[in-house]
């Protein structure tokens, strides 16, 4: 029993601890792809005031350069944290499965000990009354 109950908690730990991955990647993410945009704005702000919007023309503002390379290189994180998302929410449901089944076979033991337990009890009562009709009589 008591194995049991540490097993069960184990795997919840191990869900919870699952949990937390796919959200830690999913903020990730999201942060990565907010940085992106803020960069799409500020080079669009950039090419404005220069008034030069094309990435190959000699005079095209550096600094646009850089936070286009900076953008490109968020969006290839995300990316790839995007595949390692899928991964971890894959583990995420593997877990979760297993839980489950270690909770229905705990479920199922507990029902048999009470059955048991209330076998046990009613045999008891009868060899009790038992006893007393015996007596009585």
């Amino acid at each position: 029993m008591k194995s049991r109950d540490t097993l069960i908690r184990l795997k919840r730990f191990q869900v919870d601890e699952k949990r937390r991955k796919v959200a830690q990647t999913e903020a990730m993410i999201a942060d990565f792809e907010r940085m992106a945009a803020d960069l799409d704005r500020e080079i669009a702000t950039e090419e404005q005031r220069s008034g030069i919007d094309d990435p190959t023309h000699f005079a095209y503002p550096t600094y646009a350069k850089a936070a286009m390379t900076r953008r490109d290189n968020l969006r290839q994180s995300a990316d790839d944290l995007k595949g390692q998302l899928e991964e971890a929410k894959a583990e995420l449901q593997e877990a979760f499965e297993e839980l489950k089944k270690i909770e229905i076979l705990d479920d199922r033991e507990q029902a048999r000990e009470r059955t048991g337990s209330r076998q046990r009890d009613q045999a008891e009562m009868d060899r009790i009354a038992t006893q007393r009709s015996y007596r009585v009589a």
